[in-house]
């Protein structure tokens, strides 16, 4: 069967990384975080000062740069592949809320976004890939094969943010979420530099009540589909 890029899209907490693992692991394709490398850099500026509340210095982030060396390495226990910056594994540091309140401003940068999207698409050039984020499907890989853009409500997806952080020991109120989500929300649809929208071409899925079964056999007869016609 022949190999295609599938670009997975859509707002925050919507489910993309579950769904892109399912699909790459199944498909035997190889899975790329979009989302991870963003909040990568986010933890990079934190580490560094360039972002607290109330202050974000652009201009340092952007001369660093050149020293944010990314890369994702296959963890067999876990299944998929962590991320790492400047050879540190920081996948569980860029999965915090105090993380989440920053990425979206640091997406907005366009230096931010020239150097990652340049990267992305140097990892999905052989076809075979799933990449889920933002602008995968109207920036990263507008001739994608399949593009999906998922959607659900705010509150749903606040549910789902919180319970994860909660599982995980993280002291946070569902208000801090949902005001979190919807501050992302707009952020991402409002920036200037490639915002969140939907590819002309993209089939949407509101999962609001969908189990994550279900939103992965709907999405893998989509692959199955298209794989046909190739």
């Amino acid at each position: 069967m022949k190999k295609i890029t599938i670009a997975i899209d859509g707002f925050s907490s919507t489910g993309k990384s579950t769904l892109a693992k399912q699909l790459a692991k199944h498909l035997g394709y190889v899975y790329v975080d979009t989302g991870a490398m963003y909040r990568a850099v986010t933890y990079f500026a934190m580490q560094n000062g360039y972002i607290v509340t109330d202050f974000f210095d652009k201009e340092s982030l952007i001369n660093s740069l050149p020293f944010i060396e990314l890369h994702f390495q296959f963890n067999a226990k876990l299944g998929f592949a962590e991320i790492y910056l400047n050879y540190v594994n920081v996948e569980a540091e860029i999965r915090t809320i105090a993380v989440s309140n920053f990425v979206s401003k640091v997406a907005e940068v366009s230096e931010v976004r020239a150097k990652l999207v340049e990267q992305q698409q140097a990892m999905g050039e052989g076809k075979g890939i799933v990449m889920d984020g933002r602008d995968i499907g109207t920036v990263v890989f507008p001739g994608a094969e399949l593009k999906v853009f998922m959607t659900a409500s705010a509150q749903t997806r606040a549910h789902r943010r919180f319970d994860e952080l909660q599982s995980k020991g993280q002291n946070v109120s569902y208000e801090e979420v949902l005001n979190n989500v919807e501050e992302r929300d707009y952020i991402d649809t409002h920036r200037d530099d490639s915002p969140l929208r939907k590819a002309h071409n993209a089939i949407e899925i509101d999962n609001s009540y969908l189990t994550r079964e279900e939103q992965f056999y709907a999405v893998l007869e989509l692959v199955n589909e298209v794989t046909k016609t190739l």
